[in-house]
């Protein structure tokens, strides 16, 4: 079975988007006939890449692989072009989250393009960074895991208790820690509910059969912030974000703490390994 360089070039892109307007507009070619392209790559194959749900597509376990095998044929490529000096090298590609840019990387990223090093930058959660390592869109990754997987390489980059933000007017202002059950009936900002922020809160004040509302739901640590500060309600947050003196932080005692790693596959290059020291 023969599979065309070009067919795995526009799989890997497809699978670097799973979306196929803005893959077919990355290759400048229709969607129709990206689509098309897909579809006869299955068939080669004999197997599905890739699953609707909803309104989202998403990579079978094949899929998955395949892109991986794209990628990495991308990168052997690009790496013996190198070798006969008619190819520059290919940036390197890094996937985190907002809070990882926001309060981890901002100096470690500063230092290493200080350095004249090529990088380019993606934005993703949890899901979405170990997605885009396993399958070869992004080098290396950070994110916060609670369990880190067994298939991919995990170095410890930081950890940071859980705080309640209030304002200096809260009643719990004064307290030098706080545990679960002093939330009981508070009205709370919080992520949206699908984030795992949100669902491990959630879990976690179940568990202890405490009460509590949504004061209002907000996307990002910084709005999160700035909700508290306007007076809408606490918030629980990960601890390594920044706040001003107009609110108070207080470790959670109850909650465990939020664990950020640098994320690669097995079999890392020198390059690869350079970034990850580097942000390490």
């Amino acid at each position: 079975m023969d599979l065309v360089a070009e067919d795995l070039q526009a799989f890997a892109v497809f699978a670097g988007h799973r979306n196929f307007t803005r893959a077919a507009e990355e290759l400048h070619v229709s969607q129709p006939a990206l689509h098309a392209r897909i579809r006869k790559l299955e068939a080669r194959l004999g197997t599905q890449l890739y699953v609707k749900h909803g309104r989202q597509l998403h990579l079978t376990d094949a899929g998955e692989r395949l892109a991986a095998f794209a990628n990495d044929t991308r990168d052997r490529t690009a790496d013996f072009l190198r070798t006969l000096d008619t190819a520059p090298p290919r940036p390197l590609v890094l996937i985190a989250g907002s809070g990882s840019y926001l309060y981890l990387l901002a100096d470690p990223l500063r230092r290493y393009l200080a350095r004249g090093r090529q990088l380019r930058l993606l934005t993703g959660d949890a899901a979405e960074t170990l997605t885009a390592v396993r399958g070869g869109t992004a080098d290396v990754g950070v994110t916060a895991l609670g369990i880190p997987p067994d298939d991919l390489d995990c170095e410890l980059l930081a950890q940071f208790p859980q705080t309640l933000i209030v304002r200096s007017d809260h009643r719990l202002a004064g307290r030098r820690t706080v545990r679960l059950r002093d939330l009981q009936d508070e009205a709370l900002v919080v992520p949206p509910k699908d984030r795992p922020h949100r669902q491990q809160l959630e879990r976690s004040m179940l568990d202890q059969g405490l009460r509590w509302s949504v004061a209002v739901e907000a996307e990002g640590w910084e709005l999160l912030v700035q909700f508290v500060r306007l007076g809408i309600g606490p918030a629980v947050v990960n601890g390594s974000v920044r706040t001003t003196s107009a609110v108070r932080k207080i470790p959670v005692k109850d909650l465990p703490p939020v664990r950020y790693y640098v994320v690669t596959r097995p079999g890392r290059d020198d390059r690869v390994d350079g970034l990850r020291r580097a942000l390490t």
